[in-house]
């Protein structure tokens, strides 16, 4: 056993500490801490340890709430204070900025946090057929592992989902496919709860009453998914749940599919887009393009505001979406939708569609480096970039700053997967025209 003092944290939630001019990366240590650990992996410039004793332990080191925390993978920092979370995730998008990028903002925006417990809306549910531990098992993987973790309850999902844990192992048991049922992904809406069952093989004719009966006594739609994401169909009740999520403050209400990419924080996400909005802050007449719109979270509260939006999406299934969701909300004369690739070496993606006054992006994690690359001596005053990756978020900063001539303004965290150690955060760019 060693005994090391833990600096940081790194982006996986564990502990930094150093010896011998390596870093050792240790599962469940803190900030602060001496603890004892021992090494499982070592590498010419890093090694990864198992924690053992905490000799002294942070302030911040509090019990986790989840009994299955030490085995889940689900969660990382449910052993760390919540506000401090916050603290580390804003110093990781600091240092991100900073040592990646070579930026620093402006204003550090206040950070946006909520409920930690609960919030999780969309959940990608492993199953296992396991009959040495006496069945199925459904649940997140364990830590650094293939495995399911045995879990009946999970502290982060809405509670009337995690209580569904241990019913669904059960009614996995009883069908003819269990051993083909690899995957269940929970999706909540605001009035519905859909279980999308991944299938490699149909239920048998003796699976369909189970199934129904299991959807009838717990109040939720089954839906089978035999291929891609796309392929979900509603099993039983066999109409389309009537899934979506509200905006209130601009009155809207956001349809979307089982398997359709939302986030995950419904809570979370409606202090998200009025941030959005307070930044980008789009004016009646002006053209705003939405990058990577998805269904269209942030178009239309920016058509709300009075603005000519046009959202850019590189699925075709969640164009057709959004553009039902404009005409639903009554703003399919202010948002229109076009499918475009925003990987297009050059910013290809963008070509055609004229001048923008102000820009959003919400990109996926591998960021928006073509695009800022491509952007003109006519680009937008104003960018907001919602981001869920600090590097690349950092990496894309130094494009825009160093060769577009933006100043970044202002960056902040959003707490969207507390317990975690993801950082969502949102950055304001600006230059002068």
């Amino acid at each position: 056993m060693l005994s090391l003092t833990v600096e940081s944290l790194d982006q996986e939630g564990r502990g930094v500490a150093r010896r011998e001019g390596k870093a050792v990366f240790i599962d469940g240590a803190l900030p602060g801490e001496t603890v004892t650990c021992s090494i499982y992996r070592s590498k010419p410039s890093y090694e990864l340890a198992t924690l053992g004793e905490v000799l002294r332990p942070s302030p911040f080191r509090v019990t986790p709430r989840c009994p299955y925390f030490e085995r889940c993978g689900g969660c990382s920092l449910q052993h760390f204070d919540a506000g401090a979370q916050v603290a580390v995730k804003q110093r990781v998008l600091e240092d991100s900025l900073w040592h990646i990028g070579r930026v620093k903002p402006e204003q550090i925006l206040p950070a946006i946090r909520g409920t930690e417990w609960g919030y999780r809306h969309r959940a990608r549910l492993a199953a296992r057929y396991v009959p040495n531990k006496g069945g199925s098992l459904v649940g997140f993987h364990e830590r650094r592992s293939s495995y399911v973790a045995d879990m009946a309850s999970c502290e982060i999902m809405p509670p009337r989902i995690s209580g569904l844990i241990r019913p669904l192992r059960d009614l996995v048991n009883t069908l003819s496919i269990r051993t083909r049922l690899p995957q269940i992904e929970a999706a909540v809406g605001d009035e519905a709860d859909v279980l999308v069952l991944r299938v490699l093989e149909p239920p048998s004719e003796a699976d369909a009453a189970p199934l129904r009966a299991f959807a009838e006594s717990h109040g939720v739609h089954l839906y089978l998914q035999p291929h891609g994401p796309e392929s979900a169909y509603p099993f039983h009740p066999p109409q389309s749940a009537d899934l979506y999520y509200a905006l209130p403050e601009f009155d809207l209400r956001i349809a979307f599919a089982p398997t359709d990419f939302t986030q995950v924080n419904h809570a979370m996400n409606r202090v998200l887009v009025r941030r959005a909005l307070t930044l980008l802050d789009p004016q009646p007449g002006e053209r705003v393009a939405d990058l990577f719109c998805g269904v269209g979270n942030f178009t239309l509260a920016i058509a709300r505001r009075g603005a000519a939006v046009v959202g850019i999406e590189g699925s075709g299934e969640l164009v057709r979406r959004a553009a039902a969701n404009a005409a639903a909300n009554g703003l399919s004369g202010a948002a229109g939708f076009v499918e475009r690739d925003l990987y297009r070496a050059g910013g290809g993606g963008l070509a055609g569609l004229g001048r923008f006054d102000r820009m959003l992006l919400d990109p996926p994690r591998d960021g928006a480096m073509e695009l800022a690359k491509a952007l003109a001596e006519d680009a937008p005053r104003r960018i907001v970039y919602i981001s869920c990756n600090p590097a690349t978020l950092a990496r894309d900063a130094a494009v825009l700053v160093r060769t577009r001539g933006y100043a970044l303004r202002a960056a902040g965290v959003v707490n969207m997967f507390p317990h975690t150690s993801h950082v969502e955060s949102i950055a304001l760019f600006e230059r002068e025209i």
